[in-house]
């Protein structure tokens, strides 16, 4: 790395979170996110690198994102429920949502929505709302206070 990407990444641990903040405003010509000093610190210091040195290549950033999409966002063998979490298989799953009614089936190996299979409630969950949700606690499965 060259001196001056170093003395920049260095300055970013004793900067006040105001020039953080005036920083991320100079690189991402964006407003900082309400996150914590730690989020800033890191991503400040992957976007100085990145602008130094290049990101990543878009055939790399292409193969990412179909291996995120093949996945549907996590490894299986961490993302499977325990057994007492899950719905008995055959139960059908009824969710309301902007005036629609959802329903999905679970099975042996996953979920099923509009005839598709999934293999998570929260890719479920994504697919109705556009945004991310943790699937137990959209379907009412578990009470949100108890996740916290």
């Amino acid at each position: 790395m060259t001196d001056t990407v170093l003395a920049q990444l260095a300055a970013l641990k004793t900067a006040p979170i105001g020039v953080l903040k005036r920083k991320w405003r100079d690189l991402f010509e964006t407003e900082p996110p309400p996150y914590n000093r730690r989020y800033l610190e890191s991503r400040l210091a992957y976007r100085i690198q990145e602008l130094a040195y290049g990101g990543l290549k878009s055939d790399t950033v292409q193969r990412l994102e179909a291996l995120a999409e093949d996945l549907d966002g996590a490894d299986p063998a961490r993302r499977r429920q325990p057994v007492r979490d899950r719905p008995i298989t055959g139960t059908t799953l009824i969710r309301q949502w902007q005036d629609i009614e959802h329903c999905v089936t679970v099975r042996d190996d996953g979920y099923e929505y509009q005839g598709r299979p999934y293999k998570s409630l929260s890719a479920i969950a994504r697919a109705i709302t556009g945004t991310q949700w943790n699937g137990l606690i959209f379907f009412g499965l578990k009470n949100q206070r108890a996740v916290r």
